[in-house]
């Protein structure tokens, strides 16, 4: 797994607790959202997903702060087509790469969200998915070119050249590209587009299967790019004893249940087809490939908040070693209270991770 990069996941959250983490009072202010970026850096992470959406301060101000106080913390910054205008985000974002030395990665989110607020509209799924094609082709044209004219279905520029370049590096012309979803119409995206594919916390069996198709889609659609990358999204439970670990998992899960009327997420919609995979786990049982907990999405849980892998550190390293020898090579993983875990899981997974197989 020397080739694989580990990242975090930071809580942007207006409301303090998310997912059972600390509550304290100024959980979102700058000096605390700093205080674990740098802890980020200091125990071996690469960086951190920072998540988007109306209702969370504004993702790319926040990566922008965190930049500006850390010294190799890389953001993985969700955006949204609609939200933002490609022109406008590649300027951004070029910018920011500029300032960091190419410290700069996308997460493309096209999931539902309050676009009215915000002055965007809902279209039908493949609708959403061709604007969102359409986005990421070009943005990375504005990354990569000068004098862009586009005249596109969605979006139009004439003549544009993005003022700051974005860092160009060996094998990374540009920030990279991640992007989520498991419908057809988000498939196709993917495999003519994306630079890394981003799944959430399914079985291998799952895994391997969309691995496989995606791989065989990118051929047939005749992907320009270099090859297809593919990551894993999870909530990761780590203790010093695998007994710990699940006595922690199933205290957490009876917590988050009694306060699930309070909880954003046990009012969320589960319209998405990859958050319905994972819900729809829990048919086959509550544990699955041996530590894949499958219980949190019962109480409503979405995206790395329905599946956790529990166990000690060897047990959670074992798991991802699966992964990986499916082709995973992007890791997103988190607990709570994260600050913590940031340290623990720093010191104690990320060095089976990198070991020598």
């Amino acid at each position: 797994m020397t080739a694989a990069e580990y990242l975090w996941y930071i809580p942007n959250e207006i409301r303090p607790g998310h997912r059972g983490d600390d509550t304290a009072a100024a959980h979102n202010s700058l000096d605390t959202l700093t205080q674990q970026a740098v802890a980020i850096e200091r125990h071996g992470w690469r960086g951190a997903l920072l998540g988007a959406g109306w209702s969370r301060p504004d993702t790319f101000t926040v990566a922008t702060a965190l930049v500006a106080r850390t010294a190799s913390f890389e953001p993985l910054i969700a955006v949204r087509p609609g939200y933002w205008h490609p022109a406008h985000f590649a300027a951004a974002s070029a910018t920011l790469d500029h300032l960091s030395g190419g410290r700069v990665r996308v997460n493309i989110v096209s999931g539902r969200d309050e676009l009215a607020a915000y002055g965007d509209s809902e279209g039908d799924q493949a609708q959403r998915y061709a604007r969102t094609g359409e986005f990421m082709r070009l943005v990375r044209r504005l990354w990569t070119e000068r004098d862009v004219t586009h005249r596109g279905e969605y979006f139009q520029v004439t003549g544009s050249t993005v003022g700051s370049r974005v860092q160009a590096r060996p094998g990374r012309p540009h920030p990279k590209l991640y992007f989520g979803g498991a419908s057809a119409a988000a498939e196709q995206v993917c495999a003519t587009e994306a630079d890394v594919q981003l799944f959430w916390g399914e079985p291998l069996d799952g895994i391997a299967e969309r691995v496989a198709r995606l791989r065989e889609l990118s051929e047939k659609v005749g992907r320009e790019h270099p090859p297809l990358e593919f990551g894993l999204r999870v909530t990761t439970v780590v203790r010093d004893t695998t007994a710990q670990a699940w006595a922690d998992a199933e205290a957490k899960v009876a917590d988050l249940a009694a306060r699930q009327d309070d909880l954003p997420e046990g009012r969320g919609r589960f319209d998405a087809v990859g958050q319905r995979r994972l819900l729809d786990l829990q048919a086959r049982g509550e544990v699955l490939d041996d530590n894949l907990y499958t219980a949190p999405g019962r109480i409503g849980g979405e995206g790395a908040g329905t599946t956790w892998l529990v166990g000690s550190a060897a047990d959670v390293a074992k798991s991802l070693h699966r992964y990986a020898d499916l082709g995973i090579t992007h890791f997103v993983l988190s607990d709570t209270p994260y600050l913590a875990e940031i340290e623990r899981q720093g010191n104690q997974l990320l060095p089976l991770l990198r070991a020598p197989r």
